[in-house]
């Protein structure tokens, strides 16, 4: 699949239309000079398919190219048919997909105007590993990984004394920090309330556009009136896989008898794994012993890696 840019856009502040400026510079880590997205985080660089704008301008709307807040717009690749982690080589820039979609926390310039944006819907966004020099006129390619792509995980605590401050979280770090030392990118990881709602936004903003192998939660799993954890967890899940979570407790009752009190569980959303965790940082160390060899074959096979479950 190759594809042609059609356009180069900046805009000096957030949360306006950006201006095709038909040339950048493009800086490792970091997205493209002058423009206001560009930083040390995973939406550096932002790109839309023509024909979506195309599409939308059928519909009588008159938009210019960087209407949406995109940086690039590209003729001849679907973007929001590939996978995140794919790898867009343009010249000597090379784009490494992050994020497919995006929140609208405030309507932008163009949804004021037509009351409809494209770029929640067909946007995705990008980081760059290699900089360089983009321009109209250059092709961009997909180029293919040389090593499969790590796997990538984000951690959630819930706590409502946590997220007031009022006690330190230790099993979300301990979380992240034992998967890294196994392998695994955490693209996020952070720490909310006891709040159902809460967590039912995040754990779909995740697997819907960010898209990670692997999310954990931590806390929210037992009979307290706030502990709702694994409610909202079945709300968002599309499939279940329920032997995780059971046999987390049956190693667990080899512990302790109260494991027989967790009402966690485990579930598919998308290509992604969700799997809650107990609260504390030993249990969910002695639960993270029982899946993290097994998971990587269920992960592979989510992912079209593995194509069966033969031994």
């Amino acid at each position: 699949m190759t594809g042609d840019v059609l356009a180069v856009c900046t805009s000096e502040r957030k949360g306006i239309q950006k201006t095709n400026v038909h040339r950048a510079v493009f800086v490792v880590n970091h997205g493209m000079e002058g423009d206001a997205h560009a930083g040390s985080w995973h939406r550096q660089v932002s790109l839309i398919s023509a024909d979506k704008i195309e599409e939308f301008r059928s519909r009588g709307a008159d938009v210019a190219y960087g209407a949406f807040g995109e940086n690039l717009v590209v003729e001849g690749i679907d973007f929001r048919s590939l996978a995140v982690g794919t790898l867009l080589r343009c010249g000597d820039v090379l784009l490494e997909m992050t994020q497919i979609g995006k929140e609208c926390h405030t309507h932008c310039a163009i949804y004021h105007q037509v009351g409809d944006c494209i770029m929640p819907r067909e946007g995705v966004f990008a980081r760059v590993l290699e900089g360089g020099i983009i321009q109209e006129g250059d092709r961009m390619v997909i180029e293919p990984r040389k090593e499969k792509l790590p796997w990538q995980a984000a951690v959630i605590t819930l706590s409502d004394k946590g997220a007031k401050g009022e006690r330190e979280d230790k099993s979300g770090p301990a979380i992240a920090d034992r998967l890294r030392e196994s392998g695994y990118e955490v693209i996020e990881q952070f720490l909310i309330s006891d709040d159902p709602k809460l967590l039912k936004h995040h754990l779909i903003r995740l697997c819907d556009q960010r898209r990670p192998d692997l999310i954990l939660t931590t806390g929210g799993t037992g009979f307290s009136a706030r502990d709702r954890a694994p409610e909202a967890t079945m709300a968002v899940a599309e499939r279940n896989a329920p032997g995780i979570a059971e046999a987390i407790r049956a190693a667990s009752l080899k512990i302790t008898k109260h494991a027989m009190l967790s009402r966690a569980v485990s579930v598919i959303r998308g290509k992604t794994l969700i799997i809650n965790l107990p609260g504390s940082p030993k249990a969910c160390m002695e639960s993270m012993d029982v899946f993290m060899d097994a998971i990587p074959h269920a992960m592979g096979l989510l992912r079209g890696d593995v194509q069966d479950c033969a031994r």
